[in-house]
């Protein structure tokens, strides 16, 4: 059976959801608000893929852009629920359910409004377990299919007239950089619902368990924050197989938005010996030592947390904050196919000047 999300799942999804964000992730702050709206106008229900019917149609939900703080964005919980409407109405059929590109820190909710307002169901699978640059990171492996697609995007700053609503089909490659170009014009970030594929391919494709895996680790934080900072380090570690990986005071953030909305720069945290480098493209996805040999890379999960054990954004990490860089190996994850798609990484390893494709494709 099913489990109707309530205001408790809120504040675990936002928390659990906030490690996986790995310095990107949307907002807390957000997350609270479309949780909080969704379980107090409807009731919205996560079901795992065990009890959806292999012809269901599931599309993802996810928000665009880099909200690192760098830009004048407005998004409001309607523009979920609009992007989702747009693609229902273009594919002339019910979506039955909405899974998510990625965990994060508003993310990991971004299907639970439609759900409570449309019906559709929270489905229990994701397309990255941690967040990511790039829609086709949690595309299930279909960035690269000549198969035609439908995708939307609604949302922007209203005040600037700069509110849009965008409906394309073709193929994934071809009509997500659209998508990320409204996400820039409309203030950069915009929510939006895409490529409706049968539960079948979900089935197979998607990280399976992603949202319940979220929550728990939520509960573990929650149920620790009574006893301090270093109990909530513990038990983030402990539910996760993870780490610490580095610790010390922030040198330099270079950190920079582009035209293409994302965030793109280095963090240098500590110094001598126990200097490490986090090289960023909207989330944290490389970890260097001193050496410059590479001790954490995407698709791991890599966090920064404050001595508190909340999770850092990226945006946020300012010199002279004191950090913990926390990092789970990917063996300790479910994976889905975008993982382990090569046509993902050129424009990241582009973008970063490093290589990705070796260790994420195993080599």
């Amino acid at each position: 059976m099913g489990r109707i999300l309530t205001l408790k799942d809120v504040e675990a999804a936002v928390k659990g959801g906030s490690v996986f964000a790995c310095g990107g992730g949307g907002w807390a702050d957000h997350g609270r608000e479309l949780g909080t709206l969704a379980v107090t106008i409807g009731r919205p229900e996560l079901v795992s893929m065990d009890e959806v019917p292999d012809d269901a149609w599931i599309a993802t939900a996810a928000a665009i852009g880099a909200p690192g703080g760098l830009t004048d964005w407005e998004m409001l919980g309607v523009d979920y629920v609009r992007a989702a409407q747009l693609v229902q109405d273009a594919l002339g059929e019910s979506i039955y359910g909405l899974i998510i590109g990625q965990n994060g820190m508003s993310s990991t909710l971004n299907g639970w409004l439609p759900s409570a307002v449309l019906g559709t169901k929270v489905i229990d699978a994701v397309g990255d377990i941690r967040a990511h640059p790039t829609g086709d990171m949690g595309s299930l492996g279909l960035a690269n299919s000549p198969q035609a697609m439908i995708q939307s995007a609604a949302g922007g700053n209203r005040a600037n007239n700069a509110y849009i609503e965008v409906l394309v089909r073709g193929a994934t490659a071809k009509v997500s950089p659209i998508l990320r170009k409204a996400s820039d014009m409309s203030g950069g970030f915009i929510a939006s619902c895409r490529n409706p594929i049968r539960a079948s391919y979900v089935r197979q494709h998607a990280a399976l368990g992603g949202i319940s895996i979220a929550l728990a680790l939520g509960e573990a934080i929650l149920a620790a924050e009574p006893k301090g900072g270093s109990a909530v380090v513990d038990a983030i570690c402990k539910q996760t197989n993870g780490q610490i990986i580095g610790s010390g005071k922030v040198v330099k953030n270079t950190l920079k938005y582009t035209n293409e909305a994302f965030d793109i720069g280095v963090v240098e945290i500590g110094t001598g010996a126990d200097r490490r480098v986090i090289h960023v493209m909207n989330e944290h996805m490389a970890v260097e030592n001193r050496q410059g040999e590479r001790i954490a890379s995407y698709p791991d999960v890599i966090t920064t947390l404050d001595v508190n054990g909340c999770p850092v954004s990226a945006g946020s990490l300012h010199e002279g904050m004191e950090i913990l860089i926390f990092h789970v190996h990917k063996q300790h994850i479910p994976l889905s196919s975008s993982v382990t798609d090569p046509s993902v990484y050129p424009p990241v390893e582009q973008a970063l000047g490093i290589n990705f494709t070796d260790y994420a494709l195993g080599k």
